[in-house]
């Protein structure tokens, strides 16, 4: 590798419902393009068939303007990045199939990326960036861990929820409140009106640095059950207060194992990632127990916090200082580990 040359990577993120590419430079972020599906909505939730059908449609369009907008000419890409676990297969293979025919085309090297890592190199897009060791909290609606980062691409996940996601717990609430999708941003937003300590639900207390919300979503939907029997519109009249005090609960839940984890560890660098950590309550509790505890605080931009294509990005970057390349028999994967 020519070390006075820059190094131009075309990333591509389609593990869900937005088709996304970026470009970046030496790691620099040159463009971050998403399109957005706004059909799933109907559904409260992602139809997966119709989200492939949409990362079809849009991914072209998507790289075309990604380029145009960095500025980076096709032949100038030295290696494209894409997402290659996990996620939903069919949107995934969307993806995948796309950086494999333009990397061959091409004749550049593949890189193949994990989400979840992808998530936590997010904090090394923009300064200021954490030192090594450093703890990330990755939360989103299919993974909630507790991740050692030792290096750029030596990580370990210390803990995980053994049943429901973060995510996932704050958008079945919002489901049982009769929000509409996606639910878990309007639990934050009624949150911020709400009374965190109206209503007292249980914490899970799992060994180690594990999680579990399947207890808090059962407790909630029997709260909800027993207090509608007594009026029918108790819900509506308390939104804000339940929202509020659930999400407290779950924000206690994830800060506890973290603040269990840097203490154990002696780690004061400290960060959040993945499409949960764009809650305004789970941002501002970290900030305060980063005062409270001494902690370093990282978080990024709401625009890398949520699925983008720059996170693949600056993972692919760092593979490629690594030569870590793939094969390009190389499959997408619905589930698979990474530490």
């Amino acid at each position: 590798m020519d070390n006075n040359k820059s190094i131009n990577i075309l990333a591509i993120e389609s593990s869900c419902d937005d088709t996304s590419a970026a470009v970046l430079k030496d790691g620099v972020v040159l463009s971050n393009l998403v399109a957005t599906q706004k059909v799933h909505e109907l559904y409260g939730g992602v139809v997966p068939e119709m989200a492939s059908r949409a990362h079809m449609q849009n991914i072209i369009p998507v790289v075309d303007v990604a380029l145009k907008q960095a500025g980076v000419d096709k032949k100038d890409i030295n290696a494209v990045a894409f997402t290659q676990a996990p996620g939903l297969i069919g949107s995934l293979l969307v993806g995948a199939c796309f950086a494999k025919s333009y990397a061959q085309a091409l004749n550049i090297p593949l890189i193949s990326v994990h989400h979840m890592q992808a998530h936590v190199l997010a904090h090394f897009i923009e300064d200021p960036k954490p030192q090594f060791p450093f703890l990330c909290l990755t939360v989103s609606g299919g993974h909630t861990q507790v991740v050692l980062c030792r290096s750029h691409l030596d990580m370990e996940v210390l803990g995980e929820t053994i049943d429901d996601a973060a995510g996932e717990a704050f958008d079945k609430v919002a489901k049982m409140l009769g929000l509409p999708y996606p639910g878990g941003p309007m639990v934050d937003k009624l949150a911020k009106e709400g009374n965190p300590h109206a209503f007292s639900f249980p914490l899970s207390d799992m060994k180690g640095y594990d999680f579990s919300f399947s207890g808090l979503k059962t407790a909630v939907l029997y709260f909800l059950q027993n207090e509608r029997k007594k009026d029918p519109d108790f819900a509506e009249k308390n939104m804000k207060d339940i929202c509020a005090s659930v999400q407290h609960t779950i924000i206690k839940m994830l800060l506890n194992k973290l603040k269990k984890a840097a203490k154990e560890l002696g780690i004061n660098q400290v960060g959040i990632a993945g499409g949960v950590s764009a809650n305004s309550g789970l941002r501002q509790a970290l900030t305060d127990t980063g005062k409270e505890m001494g902690w370093d605080v990282y978080i990024p931009k709401f625009e890398y916090c949520t699925d983008n294509a720059a996170m693949i990005g600056i993972t692919g970057y760092y593979k490629y200082l690594q030569g870590d390349f793939t094969d390009l028999s190389i499959s997408p994967t619905a589930r698979a580990t990474w530490s």
